[in-house]
Order: C-alpha cells, then sequence, then structure tokens
C-alpha cells in the first residue's frame, strides 16, 4: 500500500490521518501534518433506539370556544389600553387575525384560545366531558358526532 500524500510505500500498517478535512491512510512521516485517527479497540455495536409509543388514550375531554369570544377580546384588551397591533405582537400572531377573531369572522383554535387566556386573564374555553356526551349501544361511547356538539353548543 502506498501514502496517499507522498507515495513511497507504506511499511507496517498505515495510519488513518484526518488533514484538513479529509481522512487518508498515509505513512509515519507524513502523520505529523494531520491528526491520527484512532480505531477503537473493540468495534462498537451500533445502537438503535426504538421510537417510543405514545399511548392514545381515548378523547375524553372536548374543548369548545365559549359563545362572544370577540366581545369578550375586545373588552379584554381595550380595557388595557392596547391597539390590535400591540395585542397581536404580544401572543406573536399576524393583525388580520385578531381582527378576524374580534369581528367573530374566525374561531381561535385550542392553541390560540389558550395564549388569549394567559395574556389577557379570561376564560375562553369550555371543557365538556366525555360522560355529558350521549353514550350509544349499550353504554359504549364511540365518540362525539357532529349532532352532539351541536346540541352542547345550542346548550
Amino acid at each position: 500500500m502506498r501514502c496517499e500524500i507522498c507515495g513511497k510505500k507504506i511499511v507496517g500498517k498505515p495510519l488513518k490521518t484526518k488533514i484538513d478535512s479529509s481522512v487518508m491512510e498515509v505513512c509515519r512521516e507524513c502523520s505529523k501534518f494531520g491528526k491520527i485517527i484512532r480505531e477503537p479497540t473493540t468495534p462498537r455495536k451500533k445502537s438503535f433506539r426504538r421510537p417510543t409509543k405514545r399511548s392514545r388514550r381515548p378523547m375524553d375531554t372536548v374543548y369548545e370556544v365559549v359563545e362572544d369570544y370577540g366581545r369578550i377580546i375586545r373588552s379584554e384588551r381595550e380595557k388595557r389600553d392596547w391597539s390590535r397591533e400591540d395585542l397581536a405582537e404580544r401572543i406573536n400572531e399576524k393583525v388580520s387575525v385578531i381582527n378576524r377573531i374580534e369581528s367573530e369572522r374566525m374561531e381561535p383554535d385550542i392553541k390560540l384560545a389558550r395564549k388569549l387566556e394567559r395574556l389577557l386573564k379570561i376564560k375562553l374555553l369550555e371543557k365538556f366531558e366525555a360522560d355529558d356526551l350521549e353514550k350509544t349501544d349499550g353504554g359504549q361511547f364511540h365518540g362525539a358526532t357532529i349532532g352532539d356538539i351541536a346540541r352542547i353548543k345550542r346548550g
């Protein structure tokens, strides 16, 4: 085998050396131009992680945004003397989103509603337990249907 730097025939075992960002097999004399990479004495076993299984529990809690959420948000914002731009900046949202929420053309998702609740210290989400929804087929729960949600929303 020949040295990848000088081209001389290598006597003995070549040394793996990192020179600049390349790993080369070189002779002893040329190994001084880089850092010698030592091979591990025992071969490492390749370990792999098994993906953790997320336990999926049945949907037992349903959150709904309260009615008249736009008026509640607007009144709290105005109490604090904030503009829509100020509120948008504080919760890291666009002003157009705040406009649509306050005019109730858009209902905030759960994540956004929680941000608004924390910042404005108001209650925007109502929690419904699975027990509150109707059970069908001999007491087995099959999830909420659109009719169930409409019935809950009407109250």
